[in-house]
């Protein structure tokens, strides 16, 4: 079942949805859910959808709805170097990094960095942002898992890291100011749940990137490119911490554009997940 956040009518209230009939979704706010992260809290989640599903609730058609994030209150991570691609990308930025994320890829603990308060987190629709100190700017398409307080993973949806390559590459310790700034992750629209991970690792991941009417950059991975297993890497991010509204976390990104490639405002980044869906956003300097 995939379950979404969306606005719908003048008033322009903030409900609760799932894909109903095709280019429909149906409004679960009208069968008393009020919060996504309440739900995933549950820990008789299947059930508690299929009783919200039988009821008879009213449908809107998608192309007269606001898709927005699936964050509410979560706070958003990402892991990094979990893609042999990712691991050749980091490594190309500057010879340091090439030593230290060559270790970071072999090494038993992984990379996990904190990306993004909720309130923060781009919806679909909006824009992603490029920082205007950088000179070398990528999109970072991202399986991204839905994780609730108790460390279980209830759902899995779409992120994007954006990333400064050259500010990174200069230093490893500018990787907050490279990964964190104003516009810098955007999420959803869907959660899909009731998917394993055996099933999110047949699952294919797209990016294309527009300049008005021309692709300028087109790739593709699968998800079970992923060197670690999700749970390991929720596993780490878990360690000597708490969620109490549970947590995104992004699972790194495998599709990296050529060194001589850098976004631009007002190109547009359309990110494909076979499983979930479609995220897509047009980008603005920050």
């Amino acid at each position: 079942m995939k379950l979404c956040r969306f606005t719908a009518g003048p008033q322009g209230d903030i409900r609760i949805g799932c894909e109903g009939r095709p280019g429909t979704v149906r409004d679960l706010t009208s069968g008393g859910l009020q919060r996504l992260d309440d739900l995933f809290e549950r820990t008789d989640l299947s059930a508690a959808l299929e009783s919200l599903t039988r009821q008879s609730l009213p449908e809107h058609a998608l192309n007269e709805v606001r898709l927005l994030t699936p964050v509410e209150s979560q706070e958003v991570w990402a892991a990094g170097v979990t893609y042999l691609r990712s691991k050749q990308a980091r490594m190309e930025e500057s010879d340091f990094s090439a030593r230290a994320y060559d270790h970071v890829y072999e090494a038993p603990r992984p990379e996990i960095f904190f990306k993004s308060v909720a309130e923060k987190v781009v919806s679909p629709g909006e824009a992603v942002g490029i920082r205007r100190d950088a000179r070398w700017s990528v999109p970072e398409p991202e399986l991204t898992l839905v994780i609730n307080s108790a460390g279980s993973i209830v759902g899995f949806t779409i992120g994007n890291d954006m990333s400064s390559r050259d500010i990174e590459g200069e230093n490893l310790l500018y990787l907050p100011q490279a990964k964190i700034y104003a516009r810098s992750c955007a999420i959803g629209p869907w959660v899909v749940v009731g998917a394993t991970e055996d099933d999110a690792r047949q699952w294919t991941i797209r990016l294309q990137i527009t300049r008005g009417t021309e692709t300028v950059f087109e790739g593709e991975t699968q998800v079970n490119q992923i060197k670690r297993t999700l749970g390991e890497l929720v596993e780490y991010l878990f360690r000597s911490q708490t969620f109490p509204r549970g947590v995104m976390l992004l699972t790194g990104a495998g599709i990296v554009p050529p060194d001589s490639f850098t976004l631009a405002g007002g190109d547009g980044v359309r990110i494909t997940i076979s499983g979930i869906g479609v995220l897509e956003n047009p980008v603005t300097v920050v």
